[in-house]
């Protein structure tokens, strides 16, 4: 998908897990502060490097319980329950990624910039305060404080960043990583929708469907596909 540039948008909007950073390094960060858990309350060693093995080979929803077992503990509902609380209350040792950074830097002073995340409240504003998001967007959104039901593809959030911005339709583009929930609801409002397919993000091997305006494999060709020119990513 690489349509011609078309005009510059007023306002951008970013996901932000895989999107801003790759979300395989919260989960690392979260099965590191699992482990110290474990071995301070558990007496047991390795089961965050158990749970993060088992993630590289696919595993999803019962890391603890092997991780647990391999351990030689039983895993019942009341310890994983601890592990699960441990891992969304952890201070993440996650940062944005060197082509967010420069798309970011780039477009500061020159269109709004917001953000709508899905997911605990606790975990999503632990991510978003160590990447440093609130420093850049004008308005965060976490849709887990409207209630259930107002996760995306829900309207709402985008509904509240145009109320913010003051930006209707296609003077907005969203930019995320998951076909499955993220574009559907910005589109429907006449947003433009850009789809971040990192290689080593968890929704990479999803097909993005019609309600997908560009398909990027990092934020650098977004800038120049969106009208803003190419972002210059800094050397390492």
């Amino acid at each position: 998908m690489s349509p011609s540039p078309r005009a510059a948008p007023r306002a951008v909007v970013f996901d932000v897990d895989d999107t801003l950073y790759l979300e395989r390094d919260y989960v690392r960060s979260g099965f590191d502060a699992v482990g110290a858990w474990a071995a301070t309350e558990l007496g047991a060693e390795g089961v965050g490097a158990a749970a993060w093995e088992h993630f590289l080979a696919g595993g999803r929803g019962d890391a603890f319980d092997v991780a647990l077992r391999g351990a030689g503990i039983d895993p019942t509902p009341a310890t994983v329950a601890a592990m699960v609380e441990c891992y969304r209350d952890h201070r993440p040792r996650i940062t944005m990624l060197p082509d967010a950074v420069a798309l970011v830097d780039g477009l500061q002073g020159r269109v709004e910039l917001a953000a709508v995340t899905d997911g605990p409240l606790a975990s999503q504003r632990a991510k978003v305060e160590a990447l440093g998001v609130a420093e850049w967007a004008r308005v965060v959104v976490f849709t887990e404080e409207f209630g259930p039901g107002f996760a995306k593809p829900h309207p709402r959030a985008f509904e509240l960043i145009e109320a913010h911005v003051g930006t209707r339709g296609s003077d907005n583009v969203y930019l995320a990583d998951n076909p499955a929930k993220d574009f559907a609801a910005p589109r429907a409002l006449g947003w433009r929708t850009v789809r971040v397919r990192r290689p080593e993000s968890l929704h990479a091997g999803v097909v993005s469907g019609a309600d997908v305006d560009l398909e990027v494999t990092d934020l650098t060709e977004a800038a120049r596909l969106l009208g803003f020119g190419a972002a210059r990513v800094p050397r390492r």
